[in-house]
């Protein structure tokens, strides 16, 4: 007994349906996609290291690659190199960051733009376990040529998000 739909003639007529539907629109064109563009570029970062005495460091962050649809950044400080690709997910509607480094630091991060007016935008780290720490990133006071990003933690959900690491960023462009 022969089914219909899996006739060589079923097939045959089904190809042209298939071509004919509207193609998708191109990959990572809508706006959500540009919504971390702000971070773009070449950054010169400064911090107060725990002494007191200011620590620095470049960030590139560049989005020419993979069909713009991937925004890829490479720290380099004294004692600490490392990079992050990023990409909105829109299954999800959140973007998701990946951080390595050379400290053999690993971070997979979820998020997208504050509701909160003082945050610009924020990534938290995807937590494992109960016993995981709560931890965060942030950008804030976004300008053209600045913005202060903030590296948090807190014990559990009920504690305040204490900083454990701000640097103040200058494009360098």
């Amino acid at each position: 007994m022969r089914v219909w739909w899996c006739t060589p003639l079923s097939l045959l007529l089904a190809v042209p349906m298939l071509y004919a539907q509207t193609p998708p629109a191109t990959p990572c064109s809508s706006e959500a996609f540009r919504q971390l563009d702000f971070w773009v570029g070449e950054w010169h970062a400064e911090w107060q290291q725990p002494d007191g005495s200011v620590g620095t460091g470049t960030n590139r962050v560049t989005k020419d690659e993979f069909g713009s649809c991937v925004i890829y950044e490479r720290f380099s400080a004294p004692g600490l190199n490392g990079m992050s690709v990023s990409t909105f997910h829109n299954a999800t509607a959140q973007w998701r960051q990946t951080w390595v480094d050379d400290q053999g630091g690993y971070f997979a991060l979820v998020g997208g733009p504050s509701d909160d007016p003082a945050i610009e935008f924020m990534l938290e780290v995807s937590r494992l376990s109960d016993e995981s720490p709560h931890l965060r990133m942030i950008w804030q006071d976004v300008e053209p040529q600045t913005f202060t990003w903030r590296w948090q933690g807190r014990a559990s959900e009920e504690d305040a998000w204490q900083d454990r690491w701000v640097i103040r960023y200058t494009r360098d462009e």
